[in-house]
Formats: structure tokens, C-alpha cells, sequence
């Protein structure tokens, strides 16, 4: 689906946004497309709205990367990016239901602006290079389980796997219609209360850096997607917040994604 300038959901006439479709060009001929008129209007009643893109090949997580972050968790900034994996069926839609994995008890939020590869991506050379290989952004939530995470063998991965860990989109909105990357609100409530309040302009490491970082250890293909870290205001580093139960709602927005919306359960 791709929503056009009247708000209005439009059939891409193409089974998914996947490394195969924007490896093929598929964002030109969708908007070719859609600039001729041939995208039918969708009915959106009753539709359930999945992640924008399908079957990353990897999910790649950058911790620490904000200063407020880094500091409310007790780090020292870091002096090249943390890098961790996350798999990639963590990955649900934007509205869906998150889950509280059995035996959890400090289940976190993290709301990060999401890159999604364009073209594959290998010892890029220059910021400039990065950049081009970006097909867009979307909202992330880097769901986390910190018990798992920091408790429980000293391996981040664990921590951050457990399904329905990574809700992504609502959109994946194009890098040129969004512009500057480093310049965007980032916000996040649990039950109506404003947990996170966050810009992306305090990076530690912009998005160019961090796909220039990445390329020197990690083929980038079509379609991964890489979760670039997330401001202050985590359950970790506020004593006393509570952390994440079944019954919770989480709301999260990066000015000009889009806003997500999950409700909390149990494994």
C-alpha cells in the first residue's frame, strides 16, 4: 500500500515492500505509478496494517547512542557505535500486540528511528555513499527484556529477541521526503504518560555514520533494517519507573512517520 497526497491507501500492485522490491527499483515505479493514476483506492475498514517492509534479512541495533541515554544508564559515551543483533522475527506491525515474554520481569520500550536498506552495501567509503544506500525510515519500538538483556550471561541478543520485539512502521516513508535525519521529535508514552521526549539531532553517531560503520563489518542488504538508538526516559534508567506489564499501552511518533500503538500481553 502507499498512502498519496489526499490520504487515501492505494494498492502498489505488488505482493511486498521487500529487499527484492527496492533492490528492483520498486519506490520509482511505484511512484511513476502513482503520479499516472493507475493505484486503485483501498478500502482501509477491517485492514490490518503490518510492518512496511517484509522479511528483513537482518536487524541491526545500535546501542547507547544517544547522551541523555547513555548517561541514565550509567555509560560513558561511546567511542565507536555498539553494535547487537536483533532477530528478525521480532519484527510485527505498528499496531499489533507486544507480549511479555514468560519469566520477565523488566520488559522496556525504546522508541528509534529505523533505517531500511536500499541497495546492497559494502566498505562504503564516504558518508555520501551511506546516505544513497538508504531507502527510508520508519518508527521502531526496540522492545527489550533487561533481565535477559544485562542479568543473564552478560549477551545483549537474548534480551532483545523475544517475539514481537520490534514493531515497525506504521510507514516507510521515503529518504527524500524526509529529509534531514538528524532533525526529527522522537516521543513515546505508556498509558498516557510521556516517558520519552527525544530529537534525533543528540545522535552520538548519525545515520550516515552508522551505515558507513556498519558496511566495514557486515554486508547491508536490501531490506535490513537497522534501529539507530534511543533517547532517554527507558524503565533502566529512571529507578522507580515501572517496567512494562499485560494491560499497558504504548503510543510512540518520529515527526513525520507516523505514530504506533501497542497494547501489552502475556506470553
Amino acid at each position: 500500500m502507499v498512502l498519496d497526497d489526499a490520504g487515501n491507501l492505494r494498492d502498489i500492485g505488488e505482493p511486498d515492500i521487500d529487499g527484492a522490491f527496492l533492490a528492483s527499483g520498486g519506490v520509482a515505479r511505484v511512484r511513476a505509478a502513482l503520479d499516472r493514476g493507475d493505484l486503485p483506492i483501498v478500502a482501509e475498514k477491517g485492514l490490518r496494517v503490518g510492518a512496511p517492509v517484509a522479511r528483513p534479512g537482518k536487524i541491526v541495533c545500535i546501542g547507547l547512542n544517544y547522551r541523555d541515554h547513555a548517561a541514565e544508564s550509567g555509560a560513558e559515551p561511546p567511542a565507536e557505535p555498539v553494535v547487537f543483533m536483533k532477530a528478525a522475527d521480532t519484527m510485527v506491525g505498528p499496531y499489533d500486540e507486544v507480549l511479555v515474554p514468560r519469566n520477565s520481569v523488566k520488559t522496556d520500550y525504546e522508541v528509534e528511528l529505523a533505517i531500511v536498506i536500499g541497495r546492497r552495501a559494502r566498505y562504503l567509503e564516504s558518508r555520501e555513499e551511506a546516505l544513497e544506500a538508504v531507502a527510508g525510515y520508519a518508527v521502531a519500538n526496540d522492545v527489550s527484556e533487561r533481565e535477559f538483556q544485562l542479568e543473564r550471561g552478560g549477551q545483549w541478543d537474548k534480551g532483545k529477541s523475544c517475539e514481537t520485539f520490534n514493531p515497525l512502521g506504521p510507514w516507510l516513508v521515503t529518504a527524500d521526503e524526509v529529509g534531514d535525519p538528524q532533525d526529527l521529535s522522537l516521543r513515546l508514552w505508556v498509558n498516557g504518560e510521556l516517558r520519552q521526549d527525544g530529537d534525533t539531532k543528540n545522535m552520538i553517531f548519525d545515520v550516515a555514520e552508522i551505515v558507513r560503520y556498519l558496511s566495514q563489518f557486515m554486508v547491508l542488504e536490501p531490506g535490513d533494517v537497522i534501529n539507530t538508538g534511543t533517547p532517554a526516559g527507558v524503565a533502566m534508567g529512571m529507578p522507580g519507573q515501572p517496567y512494562l506489564r499485560a494491560g499497558d499501552v504504548v503510543e510512540l511518533e518520529i515527526e513525520g512517520l507516523g505514530r504506533q500503538r501497542q497494547t501489552v500481553g502475556q506470553a
